[in-house]
């Protein structure tokens, strides 16, 4: 196990795409993985039937939360018998994940270190199977599974698109060397509590002085954000920290309503982290913008370039007018974006989303959404994406020309 990597929270895990048989609940009570031989070098080699403790998640882009189910996955040869042939298969009877699985779906058994079991079943063709799949690295070339143990790569290094994809899977990594450097600071700094957002992010960012919202402004925005995130949940672990030892008992509606506060604190803190870093780049490069105004009606775009006096000329150039929607995630958000600044036929979307689905990256391109995603993402997307992709770099420098383009020819012109 080595720390900051999925090794730390998976000894290994087998992927594979479920088939008709497998998906099919009509067909048995239980479900029996086909192709589970390459699993021996997760489970090893059977001796009777091993049955292993296992949290069952349903993930999709259509979700607002996952389904999860605690259960089982049982383990075992169905030749043990047999003096020189085995089979060895998995199986697991019949729960609310497994009725939610179709054909085509993605299927992920990971061994975790407590020799616990985490199955999960993500829809087929979504963003959340594209982010699991490239989250382990695995390459479905078969029918059967696919496997990889010691997961310590450089590509197994828990960062910023990690983490994201990582808590979807209920998995909170913490970072104790900068829980043990900056916690006391930061209680000092701010009197025991959480700050506003944008001291806070003006604090992310004193943190981590080395970065060039000029020179790089993509690694900029990645590193503000990945500061502020980590700064954030180790104060808000601290903070929170005596009302959960003294736990909630029997009050289950008291647990939901705390656990969907903090969920919806998270949300919206991180959205706001993201105008923020941002408008500190914009502001960097001395480009003209507004942040928040109203377009039309009750739309309000993230970011409006050059700002509101241009969009409300009718005899200002359209083509030099720039949008800029902002989401940590987008998932079906994104087409939020499409009913704000009218005038703006080709609309762009920032998001610090990593590998989103082709499916979703093409219906983006057909409304003439383009993505903006910093460089640092790039990889998590398929060589095909990449080539349609904007960098933030690339997102100021298309900005800047529009601007000067709108001063030589002159308002109104």
């Amino acid at each position: 196990m080595k720390a900051g990597y999925l090794s730390e929270f998976f000894t290994g895990v087998g992927m594979k795409t479920l088939s008709a048989v497998e998906a099919d609940p009509s067909r048995s009570h239980q479900h029996e993985l086909n192709g589970a031989q390459p699993l021996m070098r997760l489970f090893g080699e059977a001796t009777g039937k091993h049955r292993y403790e296992a949290l069952f998640i349903y993930l999709s882009d259509s979700d607002g939360e996952p389904v999860v189910e605690k259960g089982s996955l049982t383990w075992y040869d169905a030749r043990a018998k047999h003096p020189t042939r085995t089979e060895h298969r998995a199986y697991f009877p019949t729960n609310e994940v497994s009725r939610l699985a179709a054909e085509g779906d993605l299927l992920l058994v990971a061994k975790r270190p407590d020799n616990s079991l985490l199955v999960v079943i993500a829809q087929g063709g979504s963003t959340i199977a594209s982010q699991v799949q490239w989250l382990f690295s695995v390459q479905l070339e078969h029918k059967g599974f696919s496997v990889r143990e010691e997961l310590e790569t450089e590509q197994d290094r828990i960062q910023f698109a990690s983490e994201f994809i990582l808590e979807q899977l209920g998995i909170e990594p913490d970072n104790p060397v900068v829980a043990e450097n900056y916690l006391d600071t930061m209680l000092e700094k701010f009197g025991g509590k959480l700050p506003t957002t944008n001291l806070f992010s003006a604090y992310a960012r004193e943190t981590v002085p080395g970065l060039d919202p000029v020179a790089d402004p993509d690694a900029a925005l990645l590193g503000w954000m990945e500061r502020e995130e980590i700064l954030f949940r180790t104060m808000e672990k601290h903070l929170l920290g005596d009302r959960l030892q003294k736990g909630f008992a029997d009050d289950v509606d008291g647990f939901l309503a705390f656990s969907l506060a903090v969920q919806n604190r998270r949300k919206s803190r991180s959205g706001h982290a993201l105008e923020n870093h941002l408008e500190v780049i914009f502001n960097s490069n001395n480009l003209r913008y507004e942040r928040g105004v109203a377009t039309e009606g009750k739309a309000k775009p993230d970011f409006l370039f050059p700002g509101s006096r241009e969009y409300k000329d009718a005899n200002y150039n359209a083509a030099l007018l720039t949008m800029l929607g902002a989401k940590t995630t987008c998932k079906d958000r994104w087409r939020q974006v499409l009913a704000e600044a009218k005038r703006i036929d080709h609309k762009h979307l920032l998001t610090l989303e990593a590998a989103i689905s082709s499916h979703q990256t093409d219906q983006m391109q057909e409304h003439n959404l383009q993505l903006v995603i910093p460089r640092g993402l790039h990889e998590t997307f398929t060589p095909a994406q990449q080539r349609s992709l904007l960098t933030l770099a690339g997102f100021t420098a298309m900005v800047r020309e529009r601007e000067v383009a709108g001063a030589t020819i002159g308002l109104g012109q």
